[in-house]
């Protein structure tokens, strides 16, 4: 009875994600705001049923009662962070706060999968990272003055990657993290979120060929500080940032075609220079030439998504704990094994749904400074999750990066609920504008009291 369910559920939960992800591209087309909070609704309910038959399934496997008191910790800090968004701003994005917890949600389940113990960890830090990020919308919709900091916010970016630089210890080929009383951190993840804002500060104030000359000073700095630690994924991510962001102040086409031809100079050069870049380009290249070692990791989540197919082999009916760091650097793998292609392509969509958004929002702001920080962190979250599928695939060599809300990773988690509040903030910001300039309208708007 026991398989029954089990392969019944990987159906059942295709058809969720399915209509979950339908509803997040209906919600563009929805003009009438009845209709689209309508589909919020549904959305919720969809994610709900999502969480608990995954959850059936996984206490069915593990036959253990703590799955059963972790599934309604979870369920409650999903309606908590639900409620408290939409009470606390009532003008916040519902469809970004929904895409959230959505993937935070996948996230669960998977980490939940492959490593109990790592799945308690992440939904602390998550929990955390929450109610922290509940702050963020406020502060950026009410303290006006941040566009005034960008050496500032440069000065502090710069110091923390150099302190990575200089005191972090080498894991995997690379510096990474500090360990900080007890807790390790990634400051990387926190630092691209400052440098969007200094990039934005830098932009925002002139386009002058000097101004772009200082701006491409202090992110080329940022950049190759993270070369110095062989963090070479999120210098690719922080490259591209800024090398979009630039072009969107500018509107020339020149610095685009400068940019890439440096990124081709730079990758050339990181290949002669750095061992394990031409190790990870050689595995890229064939993973089965060396698949006894080396090529090891690719070569099992690229086998792991074969066996997936379009609908999966059912949570626990795979093997994706044989791929190393799975729950970090190949999740996408793990969840194209056993949920299926079509749940990764609905996947996919959610992600480009939020990247669309975060695009919208920066189109319809007025400041430039607030237009180029929602612009940059829209690249920043689009990159890192090319990268992060990409190098699943072997669309690209592998990076090292995460998906967001999905992968386990304290800092990824904490830096992305960030984001995504920051986000927030711009779109309340912006719903205010349009409430201020409605109300000049009616009161400038001559009366007739006959």
């Amino acid at each position: 009875m026991d398989k029954l369910i089990i392969e019944f559920s990987k159906y059942v939960l295709i058809t969720l994600m399915v209509i979950y992800t339908l509803q997040s591209i209906l919600i563009f087309a929805k003009r009438s705001e009845e209709a689209r909070e309508f589909l919020f609704i549904r959305q919720n309910v969809v994610m709900f049923c999502l969480h608990f038959v995954a959850f059936m399934v996984l206490y069915l496997q593990m036959n253990q009662s703590q799955i059963l008191f972790f599934y309604g910790e979870q369920a409650l800090y999903l309606a908590a962070t639900l409620i408290f968004f939409r009470h606390l701003y009532p003008k916040a994005s519902k469809l970004a706060i929904n895409n959230m917890c959505m993937l935070i949600t996948i996230g669960f389940i998977m980490v939940t999968r492959l490593s109990y113990d790592q799945s308690v960890k992440q939904f602390q830090i998550c929990v955390i990272g929450t109610v922290i990020a509940l702050i963020v919308p406020w502060l950026i919709s009410k303290l006006k003055f941040i566009t005034k900091f960008a050496v500032v916010y440069a000065i502090l970016g710069i110091g923390l990657l150099v302190a990575v630089a200089v005191m972090a210890t080498v894991t995997n080929g690379a510096k990474l993290s500090l360990t900080i009383a007890g807790i390790t951190l990634q400051p990387s993840e926190f630092v691209k979120i400052i440098y969007v804002f200094c990039i934005a500060g830098m932009l925002s104030k002139s386009t002058e060929f000097s101004q772009i000359v200082k701006t491409t000073i202090l992110a080329a700095v940022h950049v190759l500080i993270l070369v110095i630690s062989t963090d070479l994924g999120s210098a690719l991510i922080y490259f591209m940032t800024y090398l979009i962001m630039l072009y969107v102040a500018t509107r020339d086409w020149k610095w685009l075609a400068l940019g890439f031809g440096a990124f081709v100079v730079a990758a050339v050069a990181a290949y002669f220079l750095f061992a394990h870049v031409r190790v990870r380009v050689e595995i890229w290249k064939d993973p089965f030439s060396v698949y006894e070692g080396s090529g090891y990791q690719v070569a099992q989540a690229l086998f792991a998504i074969a066996a997936g197919g379009w609908f999966g082999t059912g949570l626990y009916q795979g093997s994706p704990t044989e791929i190393p760091y799975v729950d970090q650097d190949f999740m996408f793998a793990a969840i194209a094994e056993e949920m299926g292609s079509i749940f990764c392509i609905c996947t996919i969509l959610i992600c480009m749904s939020c990247f669309i958004m975060f695009v919208n929002i920066a189109m319809k702001m007025t400041k430039n400074f607030y237009r180029y920080v929602a612009l940059g962190l829209a690249c920043t979250y689009a990159i890192q999750v090319f990268l992060t599928i990409g190098g699943s695939m072997k669309m690209i060599p592998m990076t090292g990066v995460t998906l967001p809300f999905v992968s386990s990773g304290g800092s990824s988690m904490l830096s992305t609920l960030i984001m995504f509040s920051v986000i927030q903030g711009l779109y309340i910001l912006r719903k205010d504008e349009d409430d201020s300039f409605e109300d000049e309208e009616y009161y400038e708007e001559p009366q007739n009291y006959r």
